[in-house]
This record gives C-alpha cells, sequence and structure tokens, in this order.
C-alpha cells in the first residue's frame, strides 16, 4: 500500500492498476439518516425486522436536517468543483436526501438547479428475505445463514434471493463505465449508499485492488471525493462529515 496526502491528511492506495477516466471528478454522499439506519443501532430493536420496504424506507428528522446541511455544502462549493450532474439512487431516502440539499443550496445562495437523472444501479445491496434484518436478527432467525456469512466473509456473502457485495460492485461499474462515456470532463454527484460508495472506491482503486472488507465505515451524510488526476480519477476525500459541524453527528 502507498500513501497519498489529502485534504483530511494522509490516504492510503493500493498498489492497484486504475484505469484511464473521462470524468472531470466525482462526488459521493450517502444519504441521510433514515429510520432503518435508526432501527439498526439500537438494541432494542436489533432482533426483529422492521415492517416496510427498503426502499421505500423514509428518512428521521434528524436526516432531514442533516440534508439541509448538505446542502449548505454543496452551494459553497467552488465553481470548478461543482456538480454539473447529480445521479440519484431510486431509493425513497436518497431521493429525499438529494431533494431537500438540492432545495437548500438554492435558498442559501440561489444555486440554479443542476440536471439530475435517477439510475437503478445505484441502490442499496439487496438483502433478499432478510429485507430489512438487523444481523442480530438475521442470527435469530436463520442462525446457518449468519454463520455462512461469518466464515465466507461480508463481501461474497450472498443472502438467499439478495446479492453480495461483490455482485453490487458488478453493477456499479457497469454504471460508472457507461457515465464515464456519457459525461467526459464533468463534476458528477452521486447521492446513494453505503455499500454503492465502498464499490466506488473499489472499483477506482484498480485492477488488482484488495477486497474492501476492512474500509473506514462511511456515515450517513457523509461525503467522498475523487479528483481527476492526469488520466485516473484519484481519492481525495473519504466520508467526510466536516459540513454536519454544529450538529450531532451520527453513531
Amino acid at each position: 500500500m502507498a500513501l497519498e496526502h489529502s485534504d483530511r491528511g494522509w490516504v492510503q492506495v493500493p498498489d492497484g492498476l486504475p484505469r484511464p477516466r473521462a470524468l472531470g471528478g466525482l462526488w459521493a454522499v450517502r444519504h441521510a439518516q433514515s429510520e432503518a439506519n435508526v432501527w439498526y443501532a439500537d438494541p432494542a430493536t436489533q432482533t426483529r425486522p422492521m415492517r416496510g420496504t427498503d426502499a421505500g424506507m423514509d428518512l428521521t428528522e434528524y436526516g432531514r436536517a442533516q440534508s439541509r446541511r448538505l446542502g449548505g455544502w454543496l452551494a459553497a462549493l467552488a465553481s470548478t468543483q461543482r456538480p454539473g450532474l447529480v445521479v440519484c439512487s431510486p431509493y425513497l431516502r436518497a431521493r429525499l436526501t438529494w431533494a431537500l440539499m438540492a432545495d437548500a443550496a438554492v435558498r442559501e445562495r440561489r444555486r440554479p438547479p443542476i440536471r439530475t437523472l435517477v439510475d437503478e444501479r445505484l441502490r442499496d445491496r439487496e438483502m433478499g428475505v432478510f429485507e430489512l434484518h438487523p444481523y442480530r436478527a438475521i442470527r435469530r432467525r436463520a442462525p446457518e445463514e449468519a454463520s455462512r456469512r461469518e466464515q465466507v466473509g461480508n463481501w461474497v456473502y450472498r443472502p438467499p434471493g439478495g446479492e453480495s457485495l461483490a455482485d453490487v460492485a458488478v453493477r456499479v461499474r457497469a454504471f460508472l463505465d457507461e457515465l464515464d462515456a456519457v459525461a467526459p470532463d464533468e463534476q458528477v454527484l452521486l447521492v446513494t449508499h453505503d455499500a454503492v460508495i465502498v464499490s466506488l472506491r473499489y472499483i477506482l482503486d484498480g485492477l488488482g485492488a484488495p477486497v474492501p472488507d476492512s474500509l473506514e465505515p462511511v456515515p450517513n451524510a457523509s461525503v467522498s471525493q475523487w479528483r481527476r488526476e492526469g488520466a485516473r480519477l484519484a481519492l481525495r476525500v473519504w466520508g467526510s462529515t466536516e459540513h454536519l459541524s454544529g450538529s450531532e453527528r451520527d453513531e
């Protein structure tokens, strides 16, 4: 592993072979705090699944406040860093995060609306029969599956009817290759999920990069950035929540 200096200090860079990229730069925002995030974090509810659907999970009030702070961050970006295109996950929590961000950016600095698309390949990891199941709920319902996940590792574990993180990386790679072809030289912002952002890092680290099974977490409402350097996109910010200063941050 090599070290490169970033805005947040030194970042480890795998000795992979990144492919050339035409994008001018890439931002990735994880959606703000959702009701599922609270459910998963609460010991009182960790042993049972939530009702509803993953795609329809709403933001909390705190998540809405985080989204507005993200809008302030977006409005304050220099013109050379400001995205000209936003691509959003179809899931409700991501679309609401972006809607509140965009509204705050317009109100705070009268920024013009940004062209926005929704792409289903930016959806969260599908957990199949374990949709909206915290890990302890999976262990309680199907201990053999929990044991299999521990044995093979979360990167390749595929729940029945669902996806592994490796599967997510396959669809994210296809999305990124297509985005590269249709938006050359553009600054692009993705509003999506932690599994997608981890996949982005794995893909952009290049051929031969290690499986990202021990990365730093991607907090809710965090910002990650890849900057164009020569022919590649290089990681410069990972999971930053500096824009949330002045409000309670996610655990």
